[in-house]
C-alpha cells in the first residue's frame, strides 16, 4: 500500500458506484477513476446544471442524480431513484459532498448546516439505500477536522449554545466517523457482507477551501484564490486517492480507515490510519445512531 496509485484499482466492470459531491474535487476525481475503470457511475449533484457538466466530464458511464443533501425530501427522492436505476444492487456508496465552515445558517429541516448536510443527509441517505447497498461498500469521507473538538449530542444544532463555525464543522466530521464505525458494528451484527469504510484528503486543492473563504470575505477574487491553492497544496487528484483506496482495495474491512502517509497525514501516498478514540466509543456510536434517527425521522433497517 505505501507507494500505491490509481493504476493499482482493480477492474470495476460491472460494478456501480455512487458518488455524492460529484461535480467537483475530490467526488469529480473519484467519479472520473471509477468510470475509467469500468464502474457505471451515479454523478449526484445538487446542482443540475454542475452535475449535467461533471456527467459530461465523466463520460459515457456516468448519469445524473439530482441530490441535496441540505434536504431530507430530496434525499429521499434520489434514493428511491438510485434504487430505481440500480435494481437494488449499488455496490459502492461514496459519501463524499460536504460544506466547510459556512456562517450559521440551516437547512430545509431546521439543521444547522454543516451537520445537517456533513453527517445528517449522508446518514439518511446511507439508510435509505440499506437494500441496494447492504452487500457493497459504504465509504464516508471526512476531515483532520474531526480531531479538532468534541460532538455535542445534547444541542447538535446549535439551538442553544454559541455557534462556531470551527466547533460547526469539526463535529459535523467527527460525526462521521463515528457513523462510519457504528455502520459497520451493526452490519456485521446483522450478518451483512456490508464494508463500512472511509478515509480523508488531508490537505489538496479543492473548491471546498475557497468556497468557505469565499462565503466570508466576498472581496476575495475566486480566480486569485484557486490559482494560489493549486500552487501550494497537493492536488485534487491526491487528495482523492485514500477514499479510492477505501473503495476499490481488497483487503479493506468493516472501520478500516485511510488517510496520507506523511507529514502527519497532510500529504502522500494513501495508508490505513489511526482512528480517533471517540469514533470506536461503542456507546457514542449508539447514541449517535439514535440521535440520528429521532433528528431525520429515518428508520435504519438492516
Amino acid at each position: 500500500m505505501a507507494h500505491w496509485s490509481e493504476a493499482d484499482i482493480p477492474d470495476q466492470t460491472g460494478r456501480t458506484a455512487l458518488v455524492t459531491g460529484a461535480n467537483s474535487g475530490l467526488g469529480l476525481r473519484s467519479a472520473k477513476v471509477l468510470a475509467g475503470m469500468g464502474a457505471r457511475v451515479l454523478v449526484a449533484s445538487r446542482d443540475p446544471e454542475r452535475g449535467r457538466g461533471a456527467v459530461a466530464a465523466v463520460g459515457r458511464n456516468a448519469e445524473l442524480v439530482e441530490l441535496d443533501l441540505a434536504d431530507l425530501a430530496s434525499v429521499r427522492k434520489a434514493a428511491t431513484r438510485v434504487r430505481e436505476l440500480t435494481g437494488d444492487k449499488l455496490d459502492i456508496l461514496m459519501n463524499n459532498a460536504g460544506v466547510m465552515g459556512t456562517p450559521f445558517s440551516r437547512t430545509a429541516d431546521g439543521f444547522e448546516t454543516q451537520f445537517g448536510v456533513n453527517h445528517l443527509g449522508h446518514a439518511a441517505l446511507t439508510w435509505l439505500l440499506m437494500p441496494a447497498i447492504k452487500n457493497g461498500r459504504v465509504v464516508t469521507v471526512t476531515s483532520l477536522a474531526a480531531r479538532a473538538q468534541g460532538l455535542d449530542l445534547d444541542d447538535p444544532n446549535f439551538e442553544r449554545r454559541r455557534y462556531s463555525i470551527a466547533t460547526g464543522y469539526s463535529q459535523s466530521k467527527l460525526a462521521n466517523l463515528i457513523f462510519m464505525v457504528e455502520l459497520g458494528r451493526r452490519a456485521e451484527a446483522a450478518g451483512l457482507t456490508l464494508v463500512s469504510t472511509g478515509g480523508h484528503p488531508g490537505m489538496a486543492a479543492t473548491n471546498l477551501v475557497g468556497n468557505s473563504v469565499r462565503l466570508r470575505d466576498r472581496s476575495i477574487p475566486g480566480e486569485i484564490l484557486d490559482w494560489g491553492m493549486r500552487r501550494v497544496l497537493p492536488s485534487a487528484a491526491a487528495g482523492a486517492l485514500p477514499q479510492l483506496y477505501a473503495a476499490t482495495a481488497p483487503d479493506v474491512r468493516n472501520g478500516d480507515f485511510f488517510g496520507p502517509k506523511w507529514a502527519l497525514e497532510l500529504f502522500g501516498p494513501p495508508v490505513k490510519v489511526r482512528l480517533r478514540a471517540a469514533a470506536t466509543n461503542e456507546t457514542l456510536g449508539r447514541r449517535l445512531w439514535d440521535v440520528t434517527a429521532e433528528l431525520t425521522g429515518v428508520t435504519p433497517d438492516f
